[in-house]
């Protein structure tokens, strides 16, 4: 195997660069663009990040993977050195200077001038708070930019439920999605099932059982295939809800040829879902009144 680009460990930072150019490979291996998920996964794949790796959180309470969290950074990098470019529906596409990238010394390059940049916008703004120098210069809109605060604030509440609550958030969820009969078992110790619903497409219905768990860090292939051991026999889907993110040998695990399929809801697409259906989360409409002293003269 050719030696690895970046390495995630729990105390230093990883090489931004390699994750930067290994991002730029995955995009190129995806057709040249790829939602978040794809990427993650994909750069995942190409580097050989381990279950161990990807195990590991951020501290003070982000519930997010060091990986994931990292490689925002990077795509943050590429895009605000014109190698990338993202959509509203969270679509991330190589641009033709990105494109063009093939080695590390470009992706050192635009690492080191965005810096720079950083840099200097702290600078002119003489911020009170003093910038710090570092590998990585966080600019001055606090994070990466996908990351949205209102997700960390409902994943925060959501890991304050009760095991009894989140298992009846879960059951309305499944509820607003379509579902109908929807059970929760999770009291009975039910060999990990939580519950059960039917779902009917077209003139198909399907029986799934589910499992939802508040989950702090990384679910990985094991737990899937506890999961499935309890599925065997009773139904030929599964579906597993969790407040913290799946790895890639999970995900792997769950489609796996031959086996009972399982769908995966991580913390992230949970707060979209809770979002769409308006469960505990509100979207509030801004409005802007303008002026318009063109149409004053014109009277």
């Amino acid at each position: 195997m050719a030696e690895r680009r970046f390495k995630i460990d729990a105390e230093s930072l990883p090489d931004l660069p390699g994750m930067m150019l290994v991002t730029v490979e995955a995009l190129k291996a995806l057709g040249g663009s790829a939602t978040i998920h794809e990427l993650d996964e994909k750069v995942i794949e190409i580097e050989g990040v381990t279950e161990a790796e990807q195990a590991l959180e951020m501290p003070q309470g982000q519930n997010r993977s060091r990986v994931s969290y990292y490689l925002a950074w990077a795509r943050t990098y590429l895009k605000r050195g014109n190698a990338l470019v993202n959509s509203s529906r969270g679509v991330w596409a190589l641009t033709e200077s990105g494109a063009a990238i093939i080695g590390l010394e470009q992706t050192r390059a635009i690492h080191e001038q965005v810096t720079l940049e950083e840099r200097e916008r702290a600078k002119a703004k003489r911020q009170a708070a003093k910038a710090t120098a570092t590998d990585i210069v966080e600019p001055a809109d606090d994070g990466p930019e996908e990351s949205e605060d209102w997700k960390s604030s409902l994943l925060a509440v959501l890991g304050a439920m009760s095991p009894g609550a989140f298992e009846r958030l879960s059951q309305r969820l499944l509820r607003e999605a379509g579902f109908t009969k929807v059970e929760v078992r999770g009291k009975s110790g039910d060999g990990g099932i939580d519950g059960v619903g039917v779902l009917r497409v077209n003139l198909v219905s399907f029986q799934i059982y589910f499992q939802c768990k508040r989950w702090k860090g990384s679910v990985g292939s094991k737990e899937i295939r506890d999961f499935r051991g309890a599925l065997q026999g009773r139904a030929d889907k599964g579906l597993f809800i969790t407040t913290g993110h799946f790895t890639s040998q999970a995900s792997d695990e769950a489609t796996r040829d031959g086996a009972i399929a399982i769908d995966l809801i991580d913390g992230d697409r949970l707060c979209e879902l809770l979002k769409e259906n308006r469960l505990g989360v509100a979207t509030e409409m801004i409005e802007r009144v303008q002026v318009q002293s063109d149409w004053f003269e014109g009277m």
